[in-house]
C-alpha cells in the first residue's frame, strides 16, 4: 500500500496531525486526551517560546489516503550548545501498528535532522525533555499522571524495529499514603523533627496570587540543583520558565508547594501537582466537542475527582543540603497530601542512574511502577 509523507505546513495539516491521536486511542481506557487548544498552541511557532531559539518540523503519514502516523523532528539548539553531542530529537510519534509506516516516518524525521548537520536522533521528546518525554515501556495498567506520557505497548516494537536502542530509562515511583506514613513516622520524620528543633529555617506555602514575585524568590533554588548536570537536562530560558509556571498555576494547589527560607532567602523548594488528568479524562476533550463544554465538565469534576498528586520538584541549595531541609519538605509535603485525602503520590521522573534520589524515594516507601525510555539511533550519511 502506498505511504505518503507530508510536512504539516498549514493549520489544516497541523490539525490533522493533532486529531490523529484519537484514532490510535479510541478504545484505550487509560489514555488522557489533551485539550485541542493546548496542542494547537504547543505546535504554533508564533506562540510556543521554544521556537524562539530552536526549530521543528511536523510530518504525517498517509497510507492509501488515510492518516496512519505522525512524527515531529526537533532541532533543539540549546541542547546542542550545552551538551555538544550533535543530537536531534523526535517526538509526537503516533502510528498504526505497521513497521512500514513507522519506518517511513522515521526516515522523514532523519532526513530533516540530517539536513541540519545532526548525527543522532533521540526520543521521544516533544519538543524537549522539559516537555512530555519518554516512551512508556512498563506500567500500562493505570492512567498517566499530569504532564506524563502514555502510549500503546506496540510502540516499543516499532521503534526498536527501526534500529533504535535504549539510551536511558526514566522512572516513576508510586508512594501509597500508608507507605509514606511509615517513612514520616520513621527515619525521615526523626530527621525532620531534629531539623525543625534547631530552628535555622522556616517552611511556608507558596502564594499563587504573587506568582511572579515567588518565582523571582525561588529562582536560585530551581536553577542551582544537581539536575543541572543530569544526563540530557537543559534549563529552560527565563521566559520559558515564567510561561510554564503561569500554565501550572491554572491547576496548582498552593498547599502542595512549599518554600524553605533562611534569613528571608529561599533555600529549598518542594512542589506537588494535583493529578488533574483524571477529571480531564472524564471531561474527555474531543475534536468533535466544543471546548467550552469540555472545560465546563472539567471544572465541575476537577476537585472531587482528584485522588493523587505528582511530586514534581524537590530542591535544596547545595550549601544547605546537610541541614535536614529536604526531610522537612518531604514530611510536610506528605502531610499536605494526606490532608487532601489523596491515596498516594507519584515521584517522577527520575533518571535510572540517579542513585541518590532513587534511594531516598525508596526509603520514603516508594516502588517503581512505571518506566519510560528514551531511544537513540545514529543518523546515517
Amino acid at each position: 500500500m502506498a505511504i505518503d509523507i507530508i510536512e504539516c505546513t498549514t493549520p489544516k495539516l497541523r490539525r490533522e496531525f493533532i486529531d490523529f491521536a484519537w484514532q490510535i486511542y479510541k478504545n484505550d481506557s487509560y489514555w488522557v486526551p489533551p485539550l485541542i487548544s493546548d496542542r494547537t498552541s504547543f505546535y504554533d511557532k508564533q506562540k510556543n517560546l521554544f521556537f524562539k531559539h530552536s526549530d521543528a518540523a511536523m510530518f504525517l503519514a498517509r497510507r492509501d489516503g488515510a492518516t496512519a502516523g505522525t512524527i515531529v523532528a526537533v532541532h533543539n539548539t540549546r541542547h546542542i550548545e550545552k551538551w555538544k553531542d550533535n543530537t536531534g530529537f523526535f517526538g509526537g510519534f503516533e502510528c498504526v501498528n505497521s513497521p512500514d509506516v513507522a519506518s517511513a516516518l522515521f526516515s522523514a524525521a532523519q532526513t530533516w535532522l540530517r539536513s541540519r548537520g545532526l548525527g543522532v536522533m533521540r526520543g521521544p521528546a516533544t519538543l524537549s525533555v522539559n516537555d512530555e518525554c519518554g516512551l512508556l515501556v512498563e506500567g500500562f495498567d493505570s492512567e498517566p499522571q499530569v504532564l506524563m506520557t502514555y502510549n500503546p505497548r506496540y510502540y516499543a516494537d516499532l521503534i526498536e524495529g527501526c534500529g533504535f536502542a535504549k539510551a536511558k530509562d526514566l522512572l516513576a515511583w508510586w508512594i501509597a499514603i500508608e507507605d509514606g506514613a511509615k517513612a514520616v513516622e520513621g527515619r525521615v520524620g526523626r530527621i525532620a523533627e531534629m531539623a525543625l528543633k534547631r530552628g535555622r529555617f522556616s517552611v511556608r506555602h507558596i502564594n499563587l496570587n504573587r506568582i511572579d514575585e515567588e518565582f523571582a524568590h525561588i529562582k536560585d533554588v530551581l536553577y542551582s540543583q544537581p539536575w543541572e548536570e543530569n544526563w540530557g537536562h537543559v534549563t529552560p530560558t527565563d521566559e520559558e520558565m515564567h510561561h510554564l509556571i503561569h500554565q501550572l498555576k491554572q491547576f496548582a494547589d498552593e498547599e502542595l508547594i512549599l518554600v524553605a527560607e533562611m534569613n528571608g532567602k529561599a533555600v529549598g523548594v518542594a512542589a506537588c501537582l494535583p493529578n488533574v488528568n483524571h477529571p480531564l479524562k472524564l471531561a474527555y476533550p474531543s475534536p468533535r466537542t466544543p471546548e467550552l463544554i469540555t472545560l465546563a465538565k472539567f471544572v465541575l469534576k476537577r476537585r472531587s475527582e482528584v485522588t493523587s498528586a505528582r511530586f514534581l520538584v524537590m530542591g535544596v541549595l547545595a550549601e544547605h543540603r546537610m541541614a535536614g531541609i529536604d526531610a522537612v519538605l518531604a514530611a510536610k509535603s506528605y502531610e499536605a497530601v494526606k490532608r487532601k485525602g489523596y491515596i498516594g503520590v507519584e515521584c517522577s521522573w527520575i533518571l535510572e542512574n540517579n542513585d541518590a534520589m532513587n534511594r531516598i524515594i525508596e526509603l520514603g516507601g516508594g516502588r517503581i511502577y512505571k518506566r519510560y525510555r528514551l531511544y537513540d539511533r545514529a543518523i546515517a550519511d
